[in-house]
């Protein structure tokens, strides 16, 4: 006798089709199967999470979503890099939430489904809108009976490696371009020289007055040639050069005579004394063309009028202003800014002005060539140059040319000057865009004895002032931020707390009193850059005033 009990056959489960008992067996049978198969999701998410929250203090952002990729799990290391805590984040779609491009998501998800595993760099956006460049390692998840159910995401932000790249790719391209340059302007002063020589042989012998004028027509056009030959090898030798003791004082005195001459009216030009401006070693030829490029630069950019601002200062740099300014070395400098109100500059441009041909100039009226010539002979004399532009606002270019004065190079080896003013505890808010500001702020905050708190824009730093109102003794700001800039954060922090303590910073000078940023009255301000030194005293200003 078989005792196995093989269970009802197809006619015995037609049979109970029709039995309510039967049909209560298989819903209830059906139930159980759903129970456990969500109680194994469970179980497995919740083994993720606990092998996940052992890389909670890793650097890298994990997380974890479902097969709609829904989020589900959300580490501390993604709250830090974009900016939205987990209870924000968990249950959003992560495709939306980051705004990853559509198909380079879907191009990953399709290979991570077949093959398990994907690997490769994708742009995402941060909860400030900062856009952040990750190298992202899916790993697909299965569940015991081998349906996926999730996807493991790890994160590495390589956002400053990328632009480390691309500042070295341009890097090498400008060098190539410049020995490239070389050679050809090498080769049209070989072209050149014989025509201007030839032209002046026949104008001697020409006696037609309107061959005169075709003549004349065809000197400037080569001499315009031989100028332009001249940049370039400025460009691409800008190291050439007799070096001699040069007070730059008195170059900006020459060229302001002949600017005010020659520059439309409805220019405001303001030229700085000279006063005790430390000198420097260097070409006086060349650095005359450095300042007459800025200054044909800003005029240019000031079609309808405005104001040109120059200014000299000794300053001498520490750790924290090289920390924040990759070209910048310590030491004691002469600082030339070159300030205009005209129309400004966006990004993408900024970014390019200083390449070779790049203008964006009309047709005929720009070689490209100014601001590459500038940048190249300043860096040829051991210096740098900083920038500063926003649109509609105008635009500064700060000259740091190495001093060479001996008051200069005492200064910058002092050892016994008064060390910069300690805090006691006081809680600070850094607000500014740039995060090698924020850090190296931050860093030399915290060793001189204060606490910090730091954001990247106005609506993050209104956030954060919001919670810790009572303990925030002062806030120092960037006048220029995506999302929400200074001057609107500075209004609604007033209407938060009417006694607020601010301190302004810009690399945009020229419109600012002392006391003001933007249009905006504040307790103090800082042109940008600023030393470490700058900045302690002057929050120990604002606090010692309160």
């Amino acid at each position: 006798m078989n005792d196995s009990n093989p269970g009802p056959g197809p006619k015995a489960e037609a049979a109970g089709a029709s039995d309510p008992s039967w049909q209560a067996n298989q819903a209830t049978q059906l139930s159980v199967n759903a129970v456990l198969h969500a109680q194994e999701l469970q179980r497995l998410n919740e083994q993720l999470r606990e092998k996940a929250s052992l890389l909670d203090k890793a650097q890298d952002a994990i997380l974890l979503r479902d097969m709609e990729h829904r989020i589900t799990y959300w580490n501390k290391s993604a709250e830090r890099l974009y900016g939205w805590a987990s209870e924000e984040a968990v249950g959003r779609s992560a495709e939306t939430l980051l705004k990853v491009d559509a198909q380079a998501f879907q191009r990953a998800f399709e290979e991570v489904s077949h093959t398990g595993e994907w690997v490769g760099e994708l742009k995402k956006a941060a909860k400030d809108g900062s856009t952040l460049m990750v190298e992202a390692h899916w790993t697909l998840v299965r569940d015991g009976m081998g349906h996926p159910v999730s996807i493991l995401d790890i994160n590495t932000d390589i956002t400053d490696r990328k632009k480390a790249e691309q500042q070295l790719l341009r890097a090498q391209r400008m060098e190539s371009i410049g020995t490239l340059a070389g050679g050809v302007a090498h080769d049209l002063n070989n072209v050149l020289a014989p025509i201007l020589m030839s032209l002046e042989l026949l104008k001697m012998h020409c006696q037609d007055p309107g061959a005169e004028d075709l003549l004349q027509t065809l000197r400037l056009s080569a001499q315009r040639g031989a100028d332009l030959v001249k940049q370039l090898l400025s460009f691409s030798r800008g190291i050439e050069g007799e070096r001699i003791v040069v007070n730059v004082a008195h170059i900006l005195r020459d060229l302001g005579r002949v600017i005010r001459e020659i520059f439309p009216k409805n220019i405001e030009i303001r030229l700085p004394p000279g006063g005790e401006a430390w000198t420097v070693v260097g070409d006086s030829t060349q650095l005359h063309q450095v300042f007459l490029n800025l200054f044909v630069n800003a005029r240019d950019a000031m079609p309808g009028g405005g104001r040109l601002g120059v200014k000299m200062e000794n300053v001498v740099l520490d750790a924290m202003y090289a920390g924040s300014n990759a070209e910048a070395k310590p030491g004691a400098y002469l600082r030339v800014t070159v300030t205009d109100t005209g129309l400004g500059m966006p990004p993408g441009v900024l970014d390019r002005i200083f390449e070779p041909f790049f203008t964006t100039k009309q047709l005929g009226t720009g070689t490209g060539l100014g601001l590459s010539t500038t940048s190249a002979i300043v860096k040829s004399h051991g210096g740098f140059i900083n920038v500063y532009s926003e649109v509609g606002k105008g635009t500064t270019f700060a000259v740091h040319l190495p001093a060479s004065t001996p008051s200069a190079v005492r200064e910058s080896g002092k050892t016994g000057r008064p060390a910069p003013p300690k805090g006691n505890g006081e809680l600070i808010l850094i607000v500014d865009d740039e995060e090698s500001i924020r850090t190296v702020a931050q860093l030399t905050l915290e060793r001189f004895g204060y606490r910090v708190l730091l954001a990247s824009q106005g609506a993050e730093a209104l956030a954060i002032y919001a919670v810790h109102q009572n303990q925030i003794a002062v806030v120092l700001t960037d006048m220029s931020m995506p999302v929400m800039d200074g001057p609107t954060m500075i209004v609604a922090l007033k209407a938060l707390d009417p006694r607020i303590r601010i301190i302004g910073s810009s690399g945009l000078t020229n419109n600012d009193a002392p006391g003001t940023a933007g249009g905006m009255v504040v307790d103090h301000f800082l042109p940008k850059p600023y030393t470490a030194e700058t900045m302690l005293v002057a929050i120990a200003a604002v606090l010692k005033s309160s």
